[in-house]
């Protein structure tokens, strides 16, 4: 049997995207995933709440994906979204070296879609803080990236981010829209978005990039894995990857 296995770095408190990538990759023939965690407990921009994304905590959980001799190790989490595309590379960089194994992210594969669809205006929908989301779009202008409309809940607490109702996410998507921007980008993997692409695209006619979905994406490419089986859950899974 083919067996092609997903390593994923998991939030301590996450509790979304575990079985969000286990659904998508469920349908996609002789791909499983598999996780290991770290503590991460709150979203802030305080030296002690950047504190928690370290390397070394990080890399520790990828040793331990590596004894499952998984064929790529995923970050599925969005702080680079505010710690910059730099701290993004230097994971991926240290996990390789490390274990010897592909690694790739959740806000480096939105980037990779949002280039992929030509997209520089977009809407950004997260449950962070104010300054959070105010980093996140700072980030973005620098990238030449604009973020024409925005959508935030001021939550901080990272379990608290699985609270937030599906109606809540559809109703930010809504008014996010009516900027319209060429695509939205549903930022955190532990609030719902990845199973209501499909439905907001039909909607709203514009594209969903939604962050656990986005690292599914780009881990199934590294798999060498066929993500048409999953092309009815939205866009990106319509898109191929390219490893570059």
């Amino acid at each position: 049997m083919d067996r092609r296995l997903m390593g994923v770095l998991t939030p301590s408190s996450n509790t979304i995207l575990e079985p969000a990538t286990a659904a998508l990759v469920a349908n996609v023939p002789g791909v499983s995933a598999h996780f290991s965690r770290f503590t991460v407990t709150r979203i802030a921009l305080s030296a002690d709440a950047n504190g928690q994304f370290e390397y070394a905590p990080m890399l520790a959980a990828a040793r331990l994906l590596a004894d499952a001799r998984v064929g790529v190790i995923a970050w599925s989490g969005t702080s680079a979204a505010w710690l910059g595309s730099a701290w993004d590379d230097g994971l991926c960089a240290a996990i390789r070296a490390e274990t010897g194994i592909p690694a790739c992210t959740a806000v480096g594969a939105i980037e990779a879609l949002l280039r992929k669809k030509g997209a520089t205006r977009i809407g950004l929908i997260s449950p962070y803080t104010d300054d959070v989301q105010h980093k996140i779009i700072e980030n973005y202008a620098k990238a030449g990236i604009t973020v024409i409309g925005e959508a935030h809940t001021g939550l901080s607490e990272n379990f608290a981010f699985s609270t937030i109702t599906d109606d809540a996410v559809r109703q930010m998507c809504r008014s996010v829209a009516a900027s319209r921007p060429e695509a939205l980008v549903i930022m955190c993997t532990n609030m719902r978005g990845w199973s209501l692409m499909a439905e907001i695209e039909a909607e709203l006619g514009i594209p969903v990039v939604d962050s656990t979905a986005a690292v599914v994406w780009q881990g199934l490419d590294i798999l060498g894995a066929d993500a048409s089986p999953i092309a009815g859950r939205g866009w990106m899974f319509g898109q191929t990857a390219g490893r570059g």
